[in-house]
């Protein structure tokens, strides 16, 4: 059996990653999403992540609990080791990623590819005010980082989230079914 691909969804804060992540798996039963662990209050919602302090996420990484972590935004983000386990299985997951960190896990995973979700500054910026977790200097701070480039070299498939969800997500399948055994 073949193994699963690991794929990196990223974009820009504010682009829309988890309602596209969310609406991929619920089309599509074959592909899973990935549950981070993140030094992120638990009450702030948005995605489903495991929320702890950062000494216990350094504790964590010093212990190899992550396959990759990074830092962005003033927190740490984990994708759990174990996805290497359920990846040999044959199945696909989609995890929400950083732009810095798509070469470790380009170098950590046997089949990654990146979904590339793009959207105009100015839907990013309603999107950051609306969800009402950062101040407007930290929505500013995520703004002056929606244009960085992806690395050079990565299997990559963009679409943009400027419009409706649906679409987007039956775009995003379109890209990832083709290559799919």
């Amino acid at each position: 059996m073949k193994s699963g691909r690991l794929i990196a969804v990223v974009g820009p804060s504010g682009v829309g990653k988890d309602s596209v992540m969310e609406g991929l798996a619920a089309a599509d039963p074959t592909l899973h999403l990935v549950r981070r662990t993140i030094t992120r209050a638990p009450e702030l919602g948005g995605e489903d992540y495991d929320a702890v302090s950062v000494a216990e996420f350094e504790d964590m990484a010093a212990r190899g609990h992550f396959a990759v972590h990074w830092g962005a935004h003033d927190l740490q983000y984990g994708i759990p080791a174990s996805i290497q386990t359920v990846l040999t299985r044959g199945h696909d997951y989609l995890a929400n990623f950083s732009r810095s960190a798509l070469r470790a896990g380009d170098a950590t995973f046997a089949h990654f590819c990146v979904l590339n979700i793009s959207a105009r500054p100015e839907t990013l910026a309603t999107r950051l005010a609306a969800r009402g977790r950062e101040s407007q200097v930290q929505i500013a701070k995520r703004l002056a980082q929606a244009s960085k480039p992806l690395p050079d070299g990565l299997k990559v498939m963009t679409i943009s989230n400027d419009g409706m969800l649906e679409e987007t997500v039956a775009k995003a399948l379109s890209l990832l079914q083709p290559v799919r055994v």
